[in-house]
């Protein structure tokens, strides 16, 4: 059986009765199994998460477009999280039976048939990527969506499915295959945004920081603190733990405790026992003693 997981963002998250209509939709789709979904209204931003097969997958985000794209309007859009779409980035992820190469295939039919019927200009990303140019998100992000008229002029810009002017009220989005991250987040115990940004600029790969982070800091002004809002791209190779200790540390540089960390959507269990081994100091721990994963492992007795 093949399983793919597809995690949409999307620019709405101030509304619940509208992200609620949303996801009810989108569930509703034959074959598309909704595991998780979340609302940042600091962000203004929705994460939804879904697992199928590819046709269903597909269905299932040309029925996200349609509802977004009736329901949110960027020309009245704020929010601390960069956008430049309704529907801002929709990824898909191999999780088994199914090849890197499957999920490229399936981006650019997707990204061809969201352009075609709704006149949304698509990039693709990551493995899917057109250009080496196109696969970074934040690249292709870079100037929001109010910078998308001057951005998208330029020929090095033009999108590679749908119109080269974006589209009035949703923009232009982003669709692409990748490998699982983690959207993880650490919020600061201060409303210093400067040192929200300095501590990102010092742990994400971009700036010569640590090889699999992506980071950025951002005010949560609802709260009145500040956050290094963080995606965990090989999360084997920079585990969690590591990232926690190392902005802890960075912000203990400027007097500035960690208030608390959070997961946005799905976790590997694996990154969250790695974590609890190291914290610990597990001795010779193996993942197969979480009671859960050995019955699990054990299978159904008859």
């Amino acid at each position: 059986m093949a399983i793919i997981e597809c995690v949409p963002n999307i620019s709405e998250g101030r509304r619940p009765d509208v992200v609620r209509a949303i996801v009810d939709a989108v569930e509703a789709t034959p074959g598309v199994h909704l595991l998780d979904w979340s609302s940042d209204a600091s962000h203004n931003r929705s994460v939804i998460t879904l697992a199928g097969d590819a046709a269903p997958l597909e269905a299932a985000v040309l029925t996200l477009f349609e509802r977004s794209l009736e329901t949110i309007d960027l020309r009245h859009h704020e929010g601390a999280h960069p956008r430049m779409g309704a529907v801002d980035v929709v990824p898909f992820v191999p999780i088994e039976g199914v090849t890197m190469a499957d999920c490229v295939q399936l981006a650019r039919k997707t990204g061809e048939a969201v352009a075609s019927r709704f006149g949304v200009p698509v990039f693709l990303y990551e493995e899917a990527a057109s250009t080496p140019d196109r696969r970074n998100l934040e690249d292709i992000r870079r100037g929001e969506y109010e910078g998308l008229p001057a951005k998208m002029a330029q020929a090095a810009w033009h999108p590679d499915f749908g119109p080269a002017t974006p589209h009035p009220s949703g923009g232009a989005s982003v669709i692409g295959a990748r490998m699982p991250l983690i959207a993880y987040n650490i919020n600061l115990a201060t409303d210093r945004l400067d040192v929200a940004k300095k501590i990102a600029a010092a742990i994400r790969v971009s700036s010569g920081g640590l090889r699999f982070v992506k980071a950025m800091g951002i005010a949560l002004e609802d709260r009145g603190i500040v956050q290094v809002s963080m995606n965990l791209t090989n999360y084997e190779k920079t585990p969690m733990f590591r990232v926690f200790e190392i902005v802890k540390r960075e912000a203990a540089r400027y007097g500035v405790p960690v208030l608390e960390s959070e997961v946005v959507g799905l976790v590997p269990s694996a990154a969250l026992v790695s974590s609890a081994e190291w914290y610990l100091q597990l001795a010779g721990f193996k993942g197969d003693q979480v009671l859960e994963q050995r019955m699990r492992a054990a299978g159904p007795r008859g």
